[in-house]
């Protein structure tokens, strides 16, 4: 019987492990997506870029993981999960801790590097609840957009 349990101990030990990797990498992959999104923005147009990032199942649409397009004016330009809010500004949008969220990526996009982490609350639109969620920004060189992928914590 002892046999059994160490070996149930073992095995979650290893599972703990197992998904924490994981996070570490999908964290590092969502960076990866936002990334090449900007990259495509810069090469299609944003025209070409936001139709095709509207749609559901997009190359940049990868489930809990996926890419919004955003101005530097707080509008929202391309949203697969919500293409309805295209058009929108949220500028001044606040998460459920009142964290002016919009004003902070738009903040890191502006920045020197254009590009960095931030962490809020978001609505996750498979649970369509209210998770954490660290995102990745990164500015579309050469014009007046960012892109947006992250991982609900």
């Amino acid at each position: 019987m002892k046999k059994i349990w160490m070996s149930v101990g073992i095995a979650s030990v290893m599972m703990f492990v197992i998904i924490c990797t994981i996070q570490a990498a999908t964290l590092e992959e969502a960076k990866d997506l936002g990334i090449k999104a900007a990259a495509y923005v810069k090469k299609a147009g944003a025209d070409v870029a936001s139709k095709e990032m509207n749609k559901p199942g997009n190359p940049f649409d990868k489930g809990e993981m996926y890419v919004t397009l955003h101005n530097l004016n707080g509008v929202f330009v391309a949203n697969s999960k919500v293409p309805g809010m295209a058009g929108q500004n949220h500028f001044n949008l606040k998460d459920p801790t009142g964290k002016l969220f919009v004003q902070e990526m738009i903040g890191i996009a502006k920045s020197p590097a254009g590009s960095g982490w931030l962490t809020y609350t978001w609505s996750n639109p498979a649970t369509k609840k209210a998770q954490l969620k660290k995102s990745w920004v990164q500015r579309v060189e050469g014009t007046d957009l960012y892109t947006l992928s992250g991982l609900f914590q």
